[in-house]
């Protein structure tokens, strides 16, 4: 591993389409291999004759492969973060590739000698090679791809990484009963798969090492609490870093260990009808569900999803709690878990690798990596405590994971609330508006800056929030910010009540704590004409922007609203709400411009505003005229009769 390998011009280092689907390659051949050879080996071990186990310690033979292949991630995963950061995270890559080579000519020893030892062994070492790259992998992503693509990536990475593990899992459960006594060929076929993959892993961009004079700890622990600290200086990437844990805690829980013992006891089923029906399904979940939330994000990290995920969760696991399960019931409940699961983990993952800064972003990400392996590694425990010690049924561990997920989400709202503010809004924009959003690029993904926006209805704070991943604090009419319901959802978002009633004193505090927030980094919106517009057009805007940029140093961000005059909540035909909107579900648009300096004047700012709806309209317009044009074709091509009848009903509007 060459660190001059960050002196490549930066050409080289450009967002790469070819780099991302080689990461994609080499990482489903690697989750694939992994999951062959972990579900093989499981199910050797657990039918052989070993010293200190009986016929009955099935849920600690099952245990001990999962600590084993758990343990490294706790052990190596900063070493890893140290590295993907000292180094190109392509040369990390290559490296682990060949490692893995090296790795599976030992398991095909162990699979030619039935030897227990040295396959739970080569376990241990298939997890250290997985925890030298996870840090990498996840570091890649948002260097190969443009932030506007994040969640879309890591939607495909995690798509691919469920479609390996469900061809793995079926392929190890496969292996085990065709390959009785003549295992060896496995191991035949997973070194010419490494083989493959670390030829496959050359085509990955090169790209910089982030920060080529870091020094490696050699206690790293004291690193990992040094990265712990920096993680809890942001609250969202703190339960990000949390929800992460408990998914693989969960994962591990569930997938690993209470599925095998739900198909062999409760639905009677081999080892292969294990792998092919019931751990397949909710790894397919989990990838198309996760292909999903990527989608559904639209092109940002919407964290909205994650109670969705949580609450799908709950009913999923809850069902397979039920007495008296059926096959085809129980793989359908796995799925819909699995699916939910996706909604739950492609947010997280996109906050682990977005938000911290880029120096700290390999070693973030692999503290991140090493805790969602605690989590592994307690849940061989729990596994081995709940089964073997306390011999739950399966039924009974869904039922505890499930008051679980319950009680952390409860917990993540509590210290979250606009979390649910979010799941909410994304709810309403996926039924009862669409929104197109126009110049997403141009919203700093750090630091302070104020938004100045038309204003045609109540709904438009909703609407903006909903059009960017970032929290942003409204200056609100004090007249709304007291109203009960209203009232609550601005404090739990940090919206600045102002009014123009307000004694000179009090106007000017509420301008200061909007200027304070910008110089703290936080995102303020003001709807620069001071109301609601009555008349569909826009007002002048005010100068009391002016007076919260004076000597703040952020950019101002024009935003035009656009389509949203004649929905249910704007003030056409003169009244707030009570008629019913013109159609359903609502097209709006919202068009962000490019910054504009501190010191734009009122007239500026709104002539630019202007011009944003002026795009915005043309852009609806053109998305209309292929439906508007196959109306009219259709139209035209109905028989005379029913053209004519038509002739007395209302025109339609588009």
């Amino acid at each position: 591993m060459n660190p001059n390998e960050s002196e490549h011009s930066s050409s080289d280092t450009q967002p790469s389409p070819r780099g991302f689907w080689s990461l994609f390659v080499v990482q489903f051949q690697g989750a694939f291999s992994d999951n062959v050879y972990r579900t093989l080996a499981m199910f050797l071990i657990v039918n052989m004759t070993l010293p200190f186990f009986n016929d009955a310690s099935r849920p600690f033979r099952m245990a001990l492969v999962g600590a084993l292949f758990a343990l490294p991630f706790i052990l190596f995963s900063m070493a890893g973060g140290f590295l993907a950061d000292r180094f190109s995270k392509r040369s990390v890559a290559i490296g682990t590739k060949i490692a893995e080579i090296v790795i599976m000519l030992l398991a095909t020893g162990a699979l030619l000698w039935s030897e227990p030892i040295l396959l739970l062994a080569t376990v241990f070492l298939m997890g250290a090679q997985s925890a030298f790259f996870g840090p990498t992998k996840y570091g890649l992503l948002p260097e190969l791809l443009p932030e506007r693509k994040l969640s879309w990536g890591n939607g495909v990475i995690e798509l691919g990484t469920f479609l390996a593990i469900v061809a793995g899992t079926i392929g190890g459960g496969w292996l085990f009963e065709v390959l009785t006594g003549k295992q060896v060929w496995a191991g035949v076929i997973l070194v010419a798969l490494a083989v493959l993959g670390t030829v496959w892993s050359f085509g990955i961009t090169r790209v910089p090492a982030a920060d080529s004079k870091k020094i490696f700890q050699v206690n790293t622990f004291a690193d990992l609490g040094k990265q712990l600290g920096l993680i809890r200086r942001d609250r969202i990437l703190y339960l990000a870093i949390l929800g992460n844990t408990y998914f693989f805690f969960l994962g591990a829980l569930v997938q690993q260990y209470t599925i095998y013992s739900f198909g062999k006891d409760l639905l009677g089923l081999s080892e292969g009808q294990i792998t092919a029906w019931l751990m397949s399904s909710v790894a397919l979940g989990i990838g198309m569900g996760s292909y999903a939330a990527g989608r559904l994000s639209g092109n940002k990290i919407e964290y909205g999803l994650i109670p969705l995920g949580s609450i799908g969760m709950t009913l999923a696991g809850a069902f397979l709690a039920l007495p008296n399960p059926t096959v085809t019931g129980t793989i359908i409940a796995l799925a819909l878990y699995g699916f939910f699961c996706g909604f739950f983990i492609v947010p997280v993952t996109a906050l682990i690798q977005h938000r911290p800064d880029r120096t700290d972003k390999g070693a973030i990400i692999a503290a991140g990596n090493l805790l969602s392996f605690v989590g592994i590694f307690i849940a061989a425990g729990i596994f081995a405590m709940f089964a073997g010690v306390f011999h739950f049924s399966p039924r009974q561990i869904f039922l505890i994971t499930t008051v679980m997920t319950v009680a952390g989400t409860i917990y993540a709202l509590w210290l979250l609330p606009d979390a649910f503010l979010r799941f909410i809004m994304w709810i309403a924009t996926h039924t009862i508006y669409r929104i197109k959003v126009l110049g997403r690029d141009n919203v700093p993904a750090k630091g302070g800056a104020l938004f100045v926006c038309n204003h045609l209805s109540l709904a438009d704070a909703c609407l903006l929030q909903a059009a960017v991943e970032r929290p942003v604090r409204f200056i609100m009419l004090k007249a709304l910010y007291d109203k009960p319901f209203i009232g609550h959802w601005a404090k739990l978002t940090g919206a600045i009540p102002i009014s123009s009633e307000l004694r000179p004193r009090d106007m000017i505090k509420s301008l200061q704590a909007a200027s304070d927030a910008l110089r703290n980094g936080e995102v303020v919106c003001i709807f620069a004409e001071g109301q609601i517009t009555r008349i569909g057009q826009m007002m002048p805007f005010r100068r009391g922007f002016e007076r919260i940029m004076k000597d703040v140093d952020a950019p101002i961000i024009p935003v035009g609203l656009d389509g949203v005059w004649g929905s249910i909540f704007s003030f056409s035909e003169h009244k707030f709400v009570w008629k019913w909107p013109r159609r359903f579900p609502y097209p709006i648009t919202v068009n962000f411009g490019k910054a504009l300096p501190p010191t734009a004047t009122p007239p500026e700012v709104r002539q630019v505003v202007q011009e944003l709806l002026a795009e915005a309209w043309n852009e609806r317009k053109a998305r209309m005229r292929p439906l508007h044009h196959s109306f009219v074709v259709s139209a035209r091509r109905r028989p005379r009769r029913v053209a004519m009848a038509d002739a007395t009903t209302p025109a339609v509007t588009f």
